[in-house]
Parts: C-alpha cells; sequence; structure tokens
C-alpha cells in the first residue's frame, strides 16, 4: 500500500507563474475567518454571478434536472436550479472552511447522526467503505468526520503543484492518511485492515471498469464496477453517509446509515444497480440542492447511442 507523502513547498512554487494560485489560496484563508453568516452570502453572490458567465454549466445543471426527474413541475425544477446556483458558489467557501478553520469552529457547526453504527463496526475489526456522493460540501463533510471517525481519503493529485500542496494539507487534516484514486491495492489493504475508505461512486469515470445502471429516471448511466471490486475482495461493511446543511446560520448534520445489506457479490452489473438505488440516490436526494449537478453525469453512452446533451 503506498500512503501518499505530503507535497513540501518548495521554492519553485513562487514563481510568478504560481502567483494566481497563491492569491487564491491566501483569498480562501482571509475569507474563512470571517463569520459563517457572510461567508454564506458572498457565496451566493459568487454563485449568482459565475453561471452568468459559465452558460454551459448551467445548461448542464438544468439538463440533468430534466433527465432525472421529468415529471418535476417546471416551477419546482427552476426553484431547485436557483438554490443549486447558490450552493454552486458557497462550495469555495466551504473548501476554505474545510482546509483551514480550527477544529473548535468545525465542531461548533456540526451534528452527528448515526455514528454508533461506526461503534459498533470498529469493535467488530470490520472495514468500512464510506458511500458518499459529490455534494457541494463534500470537503466539509470530510472534515468534519474525520474528527469523529477518522477514516482514508482517496484523492488525484491536482496538476497544479502548487494548488496540490494546499489541497492534501487541507483534506489529510482529518484523515489517517491519503492514497492515490488509482491505487486500488493500497484501498483493498487498508479495508482489510478495518480502515475506513472515503469512496465516491457516483460520477461518470468513463469506460474503464464501468458498466451502465439506472439512475432516477435514467435507466443507462454510465456507473463504476469499483464498488463491486473493493467490497468483493475484502468483505468490507458498506456504510452510505452524507453532510446536509440544515440552516442558512451553518449548521450541518452529518449522517450515517445503517450498514448495506443484501450487496450481490460477485456480480458487477447487479452491484452497480444495487449501489445506484440503495447508495447514490437516497445520498442525493438527502439534500438535492447541495449537489453537484454541474457535472456532465451522463455523458458517456453505449455504443450507437447520441450525447445526452
Amino acid at each position: 500500500m503506498s500512503k501518499l507523502t505530503a507535497p513540501e513547498f518548495k521554492a519553485e512554487l513562487l514563481h510568478p507563474r504560481y502567483w494566481p494560485t497563491l492569491l487564491m489560496i491566501g483569498t480562501m484563508k482571509l475569507i474563512s475567518l470571517l463569520p459563517y453568516r457572510i461567508q454564506f452570502l458572498m457565496g451566493k453572490g459568487v454563485g449568482r454571478l459565475a453561471i452568468k458567465l459559465l452558460k454551459k454549466r448551467r445548461y448542464t445543471i438544468e439538463r440533468n434536472l430534466e433527465l432525472c426527474f421529468p415529471d418535476m413541475p417546471k416551477d419546482e425544477r427552476d426553484a431547485l436550479i436557483k438554490k443549486n446556483i447558490d450552493n454552486a458558489g458557497l462550495a469555495l467557501f466551504e473548501t476554505g472552511m474545510a482546509w483551514f478553520w480550527p477544529e473548535w469552529r468545525v465542531k461548533r457547526h456540526i451534528r452527528f447522526e448515526g455514528v454508533e453504527y461506526l461503534d459498533e463496526l470498529d469493535k467488530q475489526g470490520k472495514g468500512v467503505l464510506l458511500v458518499a456522493v459529490h455534494s457541494m460540501n463534500l470537503e466539509v463533510g470530510a472534515r468534519a468526520f474525520g474528527l469523529r471517525a477518522p477514516g482514508v481519503g482517496v484523492y488525484r493529485p491536482n496538476n497544479n503543484p502548487c494548488f496540490d500542496y494546499f489541497q492534501f494539507k487541507g483534506r489529510v487534516r482529518s484523515n489517517r492518511y491519503m492514497l492515490d484514486r488509482k491505487d486500488v491495492k493500497g484501498m483493498f489493504r487498508a479495508l482489510r485492515e478495518g480502515e475506513r475508505v472515503w469512496y465516491a461512486p457516483d460520477h461518470d469515470y468513463g469506460r474503464r471498469r464501468s458498466t451502465f445502471a439506472p439512475l432516477f429516471a435514467v435507466d443507462k448511466a454510465c456507473t463504476t464496477v469499483g464498488t463491486s471490486l473493493l467490497v468483493d475482495a475484502t468483505d468490507c461493511a458498506i456504510v452510505p453517509i452524507a453532510l446536509v446543511r440544515d440552516t442558512d446560520d451553518g449548521m450541518y448534520t452529518l449522517r450515517v446509515f445503517k450498514p448495506l445489506e443484501d450487496f450481490p457479490h460477485n456480480d458487477p452489473d447487479a452491484a452497480a444497480v444495487y449501489i445506484n438505488k440503495h447508495a447514490v440516490e437516497p445520498m442525493i436526494m438527502q439534500a438535492p440542492e447541495q449537489y453537484m449537478w454541474l457535472h456532465r453525469r451522463f455523458k458517456t453512452r453505449p455504443e450507437g447511442e447520441a450525447s445526452l446533451y
């Protein structure tokens, strides 16, 4: 298992080509010091401004919701789109909260539900696959979760080494250690050793190690078979988790759900259907306005089928 080594801050990262990154990180740090209410209002403003400039992203949000919820009344869908745009802007500020807030400030904004399920699995020495989805506040969720039940983060190093330094440092604050998302053997070993491994199987990761399974009203959504690989190789527990922002005043609830049962072993196609129905969809519906609908979730189509975008 190759635990990722924390990147070092080297003098070369002070080169002028990284000044925009350093300015952005410095701004995130300063803004994170502000009261939550101010950050919330700023986030909504940033989201609404950005979406006017990034019209393709707004189209993606609209199209995803249209595909997933074709029977939803237009006024209800329009309201959901508006809330989702606000949350997209706030996500930038929530990342700063996750990376830079001290423990006492994170704890003040978090409520926990269902952590007793993890305590019981700890007693059994059983590895746990924490199935999350890409909510806008995922960074806050991972930071908060680590304060109560630290786990192993699955991570894709950023191509910008300066940004990667701060991203790694921010994410490892509450995790035991980090693994590259391609390090499947490392995930196997961590789960066999009784660790908790973060895993988000809700995005479209392309055709490699994937199949097509229903997701909401879309009957053929490209879905990773990685869940099946990890569970079959380690006999770990599968525990869905979700972080929901409950109020505009900054209170979040981190919900840990009962371990999933009746997982279809040694059948990747059936497992993909199962995980979408019993983990991905329910976690998204905890707070659909806070989900990352701006991702082109259905970009990969079966051979011969036209694009949905």
